[in-house]
């Protein structure tokens, strides 16, 4: 067996409509079909890809312990994405791999969970 890449993240929230509306516009993911599960949630696409699975939960999230410290993405498009995150007041943190031609840009999500988003260090 050989893994390939990963296949999508699975987020449980109680802010379902924010989350959806949080990886739209910072993220671009585009929200598209999903199972006829007996659960509400939502599933963000990337082309025809569905990489966020939101799934609804009533209790609050912050008691929630997973063990994932973070998930990340691979994108282009650096500076449009920076612009997208100043014109909508919020900030991340970028930080340049050592070693890699990669920059990181640090962000949370609206419930909190650290998301980093993987340029490449030409594009800065």
């Amino acid at each position: 067996m050989e893994i390939k890449r990963l296949d999508h993240v699975n987020v449980r929230t109680n802010k379902l409509d924010d989350m959806v509306h949080w990886y739209e516009t910072y993220l671009g993911l585009k929200s598209g079909w999903r199972p006829d599960f007996s659960f509400p949630g939502a599933w963000l696409y990337s082309g025809d890809h569905p990489m966020v699975h939101l799934v609804h939960v009533d209790e609050e999230c912050a008691s929630i312990q997973p063990k994932i410290e973070h998930f990340a993405f691979t994108a282009t498009g650096y500076p449009a994405f920076m612009d997208k995150l100043r014109a909508n007041g919020a900030s991340g943190k970028v930080v340049r791999v050592p070693g890699l031609p990669i920059i990181q840009v640090n962000v949370e999500d609206c419930d909190g969970n650290h998301v980093h988003i993987d340029f490449p260090a030409d594009e800065t």
